[in-house]
Formats: structure tokens, sequence, C-alpha cells
């Protein structure tokens, strides 16, 4: 009994741990437009259409997963998160 006591107590624990660390993850955002320019640093993409384009550079890394060929003018959907570089309080 207290052999099963322990491995539910370290079933649950384990869960617990996995889900805090998921819960603290920060939220996935996406973005699609076409290819402008591409660099091995940065994609630069076009979203929109008329007066209601807009420019995003986003930045990729040796990380940066690539499913198909990236090239200028392809049509991308692009899966990012926000990330803090400086904080100043004031």
């Amino acid at each position: 009994m207290q052999r099963l006591n322990l491995g539910l107590a370290a079933l649950v624990l384990t869960a617990s741990l996995v889900l805090s660390s998921t819960a603290q993850a920060a939220k996935t955002y996406q973005v699609t437009g076409t290819i402008m320019k591409l660099t091995d640093k940065i994609i630069t993409i076009e979203k929109g259409t008329g007066t209601d384009k807009e420019k995003w550079e986003i930045d990729r890394d040796a990380d940066t997963k690539i499913k198909g060929e990236l090239k200028e003018g392809a049509k991308v959907t692009i899966e990012y998160t926000m990330t803090a570089k400086n904080v100043e309080v004031k």
C-alpha cells in the first residue's frame, strides 16, 4: 500500500511540475504575409492589402524551424512569441 501511495505521489508531483512550467510559457502568435526581404537573421514580410499594408521584420536564428523553401515572394505564416529585451521602470 505504501508503495502505491509513493508512486501516486510521484505521479502527482511530476504532473504538477509539467503543468506549471507549461502555464508560464509566453503566448504564441501568428502572422501571415508575403516575404519581401530575406536574410539569414531577418524575415521581412508584408501583411494586408491596398492601403492597409504593414511591414513586419521578424528575427530568426539557428533554432527557427523552416517547413518548405523560403524565398522572396513566397506566402508564409510565421509563429512567434514576444520577448522583452530591455525594461525600464519609471
